[in-house]
């Protein structure tokens, strides 16, 4: 049974048919999906969804596909951990982090909008899928285009990490880099898709796409006992993360399964690519788009698609948007591994280091729950520490090499 009534424009609302498209045709603003809550209410209740397999398809009701999933079954719900030793150096009370850095199949975030947009595909008919991407979408597209049998084609800006090249190549998709910024392959990828009418993830699927992403929110309430923090960062590429994480909030607030949906949101971004960051703190109305310059290439989008809407979010709700360089990122990283055992990506530590940034600052009380979002996993952005290690000592096989090892350590 489907619950969508079919899409509707983000500025004039003008309302459409389900349909593989993304922009108005009458004043080019973004489609969102509207859904029929009312049905939705009748429906879906907590005790159905905590009955059901732990995946982000607990939640199918409230996802925009018309039948059963058929590509990510076991997508979803990533841990939420209480993060005690780390919350004792940021000196707040009460700090949790959503860690989609163990995501399956290809740790990160990804996997959920993935999951939505090729199930999507499937209904209406595509044999090739397609994607412009950073990083992670193009592991997640190849992966999951791979177990469905659907043909695929990857985009990408040729300097990507090397590691997430490899984690793309293994799956036997089309890869193909291009020698521009993220946004000049996505550029070229809205006129590949005119042309071959192929489904591109988040181009003409990407109404349908970017909603996968409340399946975050929704995961954190439930872990939560069906509540919400009182503040929560995500970071941002396109902006279309921390949106769907507020549009998550507010739908379970209608549906009755939290009492308010007051969250503050915040936004974090690298210093070098933080066109969001800089609209939120210069109050300004529309960002400027920048060209990227960071470490944190998944984030390096410089004219992210909801930009304006991520900044609009962040405003409503009282939060802020901060952003760090890339020696904060790096040391960010490295803390929230010391601390926690948790290895995140580059766009982890500029969720942390931000996160910590807001707090020295008072923007983020230490007395009020907190929820950092973790997206990625460290091991597809090594290149951005390993020269920053220091190298391991190299000993005999023997205990009294180890023994001199030891003393001399102890004295340092």
């Amino acid at each position: 049974m489907s619950y969508v009534s079919g899409l509707k424009c983000r500025e004039c609302g003008k309302e459409r048919e389900k349909a593989p498209i993304h922009v108005c045709e009458l004043c080019f603003g973004p489609l969102e999906v509207v859904y029929d809550y009312e049905k939705i209410g009748k429906d879906l209740t907590k005790n159905k969804i905590q009955s059901r397999a732990p995946n982000m398809w607990r939640y199918r009701e409230l996802l925009p596909i018309d039948g059963e999933p058929t590509v990510g079954r076991q997508v979803g719900f990533t841990p939420l951990r209480r993060a005690d030793r780390l919350a004792k150096v940021l000196g707040i009370k009460e700090l949790y982090i959503k860690n989609d850095a163990v995501n399956y199949p290809t740790l990160s975030f990804k996997d959920r909008v993935v999951s939505v947009a090729l199930s999507k595909a499937r209904e209406f008919g595509f044999k090739v899928v397609a994607c412009a991407s950073t990083g992670n979408l193009a592991n997640s597209v190849a992966a999951l285009a791979a177990a469905a049998d659907l043909h695929s084609f990857v985009f990408i800006p040729y300097d990507l990490e090397a590691t997430k090249v490899l984690g793309t190549m293994i799956y036997g998709t089309n890869l193909v880099g291009i020698k521009g910024t993220y946004d000049e392959v996505n550029r070229l990828c809205s006129e590949i898709a005119g042309k071959y009418n192929w489904a591109f993830v988040n181009i003409n699927m990407r109404a349908f796409y970017a909603e996968g992403s409340k399946s975050m929110g929704y995961e954190i309430a439930e872990q939560l006992g069906w509540k919400i923090p009182q503040h929560i960062v995500v970071p941002m590429a396109s902006g279309s993360l921390l949106t769907k994480i507020h549009k998550s909030f507010y739908e379970l607030e209608q549906l009755g399964f939290i009492s308010s949906s007051s969250t503050k949101m915040y936004g974090a971004q690298a210093t070098g690519c933080a066109p969001i960051s800089t609209c939120v703190k210069e109050n300004q109305d529309f960002f400027k788009p920048v060209k990227p310059n960071t470490i944190a290439k998944s984030l390096a989008i410089g004219n992210p698609a909801d930009g304006y809407y991520a900044a609009k979010a962040i405003k409503q709700t009282g939060g802020w948007s901060e952003d760090v360089s890339d020696d904060e990122i790096i040391d960010a990283i490295r803390l929230l591994a010391e601390t926690e055992g948790v290895f995140a990506e580059t766009a982890g530590g500029v969720t942390l280091g931000c996160a910590q940034k807001l707090i020295k600052d008072g923007r983020i009380p230490l007395d009020e729950s907190l929820v950092i979002c973790i997206t990625g996993n460290g091991l597809k952005t090594q290149e951005a520490v390993v020269h920053k290690l220091d190298k391991p000592p190299i000993i005999q096989p023997s205990l009294k090499a180890f023994e001199e090892l030891y003393e001399a350590n102890k004295k340092s």
